[in-house]
Parts: structure tokens; C-alpha cells; sequence
């Protein structure tokens, strides 16, 4: 047998598609005419596995009058059920998908970001920061006005907000009347501060304090018999828990075999209906755009991502739509902000480390407006709200708006709540479902509550104004926190959230924590559609 003529013989069936079976080598070498049998399978359109039952097919010459060796251009006139055969391996049209982006993060729709920043003028209108309306000597009757103006501003929206099953009365008149509020059939509603939260087994135990004194309260999980939203409600503040010194309403009995504990049936907070934001004209539909804690001064500080980012808002066509840029706090890492911080400073002048911010803002292009607020690395007050930097440091910059922390404004009719989020930290220690690596639960809590910073012994130092200027009055269209260097771009409840991502690497601390900030993400969003766009440089 020549092992030439077979090879040559394999090549040629191999390349009709044809691949011949174990044991066929001697009976297609006996052919007269291979081309016969290529030929006839080109015309049956049959290929795949050449055995026996094929051959035979293969070698009976198909009756036809005339033979058109014109191509077939229409596929649909092809009688597929005539064709024997199998497919070994079909090719199938590869499905087009968007690349990932760096980190996960989102693809955007440059369509959504019509106008060019140069094509309308500014429009900021800042509603409050405490900026020279400090009035406070921190004395009792400051704090007394400070709790009493949040209980009474918080408890008319949750009585504004309908869903109350009676009237609302004091503690007082409830320790009174205890007796007529012994059965389930007779309820009691009451409003006021939390305090002395503590998780049992299977319920909640705290008390609720207003002007006229204090009842402790006790939240079992929803029977049978509770309707679907307030067992929902239950059933979250039982695994996620509650802050200290929110202002919530409770109606419940009281305990048959306790007189001074009343059994929370339902538990009412403010109410946060769907959100229905507002929106820039579309002859002003330019972009805002969110960093938080630059920390220049500190040897982490990104200064080669800062460069990129300078270049990015030269060049890029998104970039080329943002009119503002708003820093939420911690734009120095200060000097003297916890112990050994002076070993993990690379400008251990204060003044210095403002001077530099300057410079790296004067990279940015003219068409920019940007904003600056404190956060409690910065020269200010630590106590909240904190005033804006002060006058001897803004002379360092150029065109730059300062404001306080937290700050209410409007940018061309759409409103903003900026708070740098030193209570983010309160919120984790305080309740099971909030973690540093999800500060965005954080910051939906905060909406839920209506209050930035409920906790007053906890880790955010407060000052008490006879007016609590934490008590978020106004629902915003845009809420925007940073301090714990994460990143989030999201929506609650109809309200854009955005958490500030930093522009300092990991520190020292956030090692020995087994935490890895989520350094160098610009976030983007639209005033007009309210399309969001988050950018990575690192």
C-alpha cells in the first residue's frame, strides 16, 4: 500500500469536510475515481463522518436532466431536508458585547451629557451653611433648644405624613393613663427621641424621651396579625437596629404584667416617599462633578492620577460638559489630626498644604466653577456643622466658592445636600446592616431619618445650636457624602446618591484595618437627564 497515494488521498477528503471513519483506508483506495465521490458530495452537501453508509450514498450518481452550476444566492430556496449528515462543528456568530470598564465600574451614554460647559453661566445659590450663623455659647438651654427643635421638626413630618393610627400624645399623660392603654384593642401613639437601644434575643428594648419624660419601649417580631408595611418596618429595625437619638413614633399597649413598658406594635419614622427630582432647563443641561478627601500634605496623596486628571478635563468630551466640581471635605491632610501623623506627612506646614490645593486647582480648566467645603481634617471647628475654611486660606485660590459643612444649594434649580459623612462611622457602630464598605446604607439611613447625624455621644462631635441644622428639612435631589474613601453612584428612592471617592492611596491605618479605599474615581452626573458617569485614574 503506498502511504503517499493515502495521504495525499486523507488531505483531500479532509479539506471536502469528510473524515474518514477507522477501517475505510482500504475501500477508498480501491476507488477508480476519488474525484467522483468529492464531486458527489459537493452536490448532496453532505460532509462529516465518511463510513460505509456515506460511501454508498456517495457513489450513487443522482439522475438529473440538466445540471446548473449557477450559485445559489437565496439560502431560503435550499431544501435543507434533503441533506444528510451531521455538523461536527458548527460556527456560530460571535455576540458583540461592551468591554468592561476599570474597576466594574458602568459604561455611560455620552449622548446624555448634551451641552458644553462654556455654553451657559453659572447658577449657584447656596441655601444654608453655618458660616457666620453660629450662635451657640454651649450652654443647657442650647442643648435643651438644640434636641427639642429636632424632636418638634421631625415629629410634624411624621404627623404630616398620615399613616399615624391616632393621635400622638406626650409621655407624660401616657404614664398617667397607663391603666386604658392595657389591651391590644386600645393603642397609644408617641413620639420622641431614642435612647439606651439594646438588642435581645428575638426583640428591640429602648425608650423614647419628649419634653415631658421617658417610657421604655419593647418591639417583638411582627405576629399574624400585623399588616404587610408596618411587619416590613419591624422586621428591619429588629435585625438592623436603631440610633441613638433618632426621633421615631411607636404605637403599641401596655404590657399586662409591666405597667411602665409599652409593646410596640408598629414603629413610624419620617416619611420618605418617591422622590421626584427636578431638573435643569435643557438650554443649562451642563454636569457636576463629586471628589472628596484629596488629603494633600499626606504621603499617600495620588499626585500622578491628579495629573491625569488635569489632562482628562482639557481633553476629554465628557469633561468638556462639566461646569462644576464640588470637593465635600478633607481636601489637606491637616497637621496634627491623630498621634504620629507628622511621620506620614510629606508638607508638614498646614498653609503649605492649602497653597498646594491652590496650585492643583489652577490645572483645572477656566470654564470649571469649583466648590470647596471642610471635612474634620480641615482648619475648622471639628464640632458640626462646621463654617467655611477661613479667609486667610481662601486667599490662596483664585475663583473658588467656600461653604460649610453640610451645605444646601442649588445648582441651576437642581438641589444638592453636600456632607463630608463623619457620622458614616456612627451609623456602623450603631446598626448591624450599615459597614464601611457599603457607606451608600449609610447614607439611605440618613434619608430615612431625616437627620445627617442623630448620635450625639457618638463618634461625630456636634455642636449645639439652638436650631439642629442636621435635620434634613428639604429632600435633595442630589445627596453627596465621602470620609470613609469608598465609592458609590447610585439612587434612593427617586434621589441620586453619590459617595465621593478619595484621591489618597491606602494608609497605614486602613492596613492594620484590612481596608482598601477605592482611590481616583471622578463621579459625573447631568443636571438636565441626570445621567451619571463615574471615571476611574487609578
Amino acid at each position: 500500500m503506498d502511504e503517499d497515494e493515502w495521504g495525499g488521498l486523507f488531505r483531500r477528503l479532509s479539506s471536502a469536510g469528510l473524515m474518514p471513519a477507522r477501517g475505510m483506508q482500504q475501500r477508498l483506495l480501491e476507488l477508480d475515481d476519488p474525484d467522483t465521490l468529492l464531486t458527489s458530495a459537493k452536490q448532496q452537501g453532505m460532509h462529516g463522518i465518511l463510513n460505509d453508509e456515506m460511501l454508498d450514498k456517495l457513489l450513487v450518481v443522482p439522475q438529473t436532466e440538466d445540471v446548473d452550476d449557477t450559485p445559489i444566492l437565496d439560502a431560503s430556496t435550499v431544501d435543507t431536508k434533503s441533506t444528510t449528515g451531521r455538523i461536527v462543528a458548527p460556527v456560530l456568530e460571535p455576540t458583540l458585547e461592551s468591554a468592561p470598564r476599570p474597576h466594574g465600574l458602568p459604561h455611560y451614554d455620552l449622548a446624555r451629557f448634551p451641552l458644553a460647559a462654556t455654553e451657559t453661566g453659572t447658577e449657584l445659590d447656596i441655601h444654608f451653611d453655618i458660616t457666620g450663623n453660629s450662635t451657640t455659647a454651649c450652654t443647657m438651654d442650647d442643648m435643651l433648644s438644640y434636641f427639642n427643635d429636632r424632636l418638634q421638626r421631625i415629629k410634624r413630618m411624621i404627623i404630616q405624613g398620615g399613616r399615624l393610627p391616632n393621635r400622638p400624645i406626650d409621655i407624660q399623660r401616657l404614664a398617667r393613663e397607663r391603666k386604658r392603654f392595657s389591651n391590644r384593642n386600645t393603642t397609644a401613639t408617641i413620639i420622641g427621641l431614642v435612647n439606651d437601644v439594646r438588642h435581645g434575643s428575638s426583640n428591640l428594648r429602648f425608650s423614647l424621651e419628649d419634653e415631658t419624660g421617658e417610657y421604655e419601649c419593647i418591639l417583638y417580631p411582627p405576629g399574624g396579625t400585623a399588616d404587610t408595611s408596618s411587619a416590613s418596618r419591624r422586621n428591619q429595625l429588629l435585625v438592623a437596629g436603631m440610633m441613638n437619638d433618632d426621633v421615631v413614633g411607636v404605637t403599641g399597649h401596655i404590657q399586662g404584667d409591666r405597667r411602665d413598658v409599652l409593646v410596640v406594635d408598629d414603629v413610624h419614622l419620617p416619611p420618605l416617599p418617591k422622590h421626584d427630582k427636578r431638573a435643569a432647563p435643557a438650554d443649562q443641561a451642563v454636569s457636576v462633578a463629586f471628589l472628596s478627601d484629596l488629603h494633600l500634605g499626606s504621603n499617600t496623596f495620588l499626585h500622578a492620577q491628579w495629573e491625569k486628571l488635569a489632562k482628562w478635563f482639557h481633553e476629554d468630551p465628557l469633561a468638556k460638559t462639566v461646569k462644576y466640581l464640588i470637593l465635600s471635605g478633607d481636601v489637606v491632610d491637616g497637621v496634627g489630626i491623630y498621634p504620629g501623623q507628622q511621620s506620614e506627612l510629606n508638607i508638614v506646614d498646614l498653609y503649605k498644604q492649602y497653597e498646594g490645593v491652590a496650585r492643583l486647582i489652577e490645572q483645572l480648566p477656566d470654564w470649571l466653577e469649583t466648590m470647596i467645603m471642610p471635612g474634620n481634617h480641615d482648619a475648622v471647628r471639628p464640632a458640626e456643622p462646621q463654617p467655611a475654611l477661613d479667609p486667610r486660606i481662601q486667599e490662596y485660590f483664585n475663583s473658588t466658592t467656600f461653604a460649610g459643612n453640610p451645605c444646601e444649594l442649588s445648582l441651576h434649580g437642581v438641589r444638592v445636600l453636600s456632607y463630608h459623612g463623619v457620622s458614616i462611622m456612627d451609623f456602623v457602630s450603631g446598626m448591624r446592616n450599615v459597614t464601611f464598605s457599603q457607606p451608600e446604607v449609610a447614607m439611605q439611613e440618613m434619608l430615612e431619618r431625616r437627620h445627617l447625624a442623630p448620635s450625639w455621644r457618638g463618634k461625630t462631635p456636634l455642636s449645639p445650636e439652638p436650631e439642629d441644622h442636621m435635620v434634613i428639612g428639604t429632600v435633595p435631589d442630589i445627596f453627596v457624602t465621602g470620609h470613609v474613601h469608598g465609592h458609590y453612584c447610585g439612587e434612593h428612592k427617586g434621589v441620586t446618591l453619590v459617595h465621593s471617592s478619595t484621591w489618597q492611596d491606602q494608609t497605614s491605618y486602613q492596613r492594620m484595618l484590612g481596608f482598601q479605599p477605592k482611590p481616583c474615581i471622578l463621579t459625573v452626573v447631568n443636571l438636565h437627564t441626570h445621567e451619571t458617569a463615574s471615571i476611574p485614574f487609578a
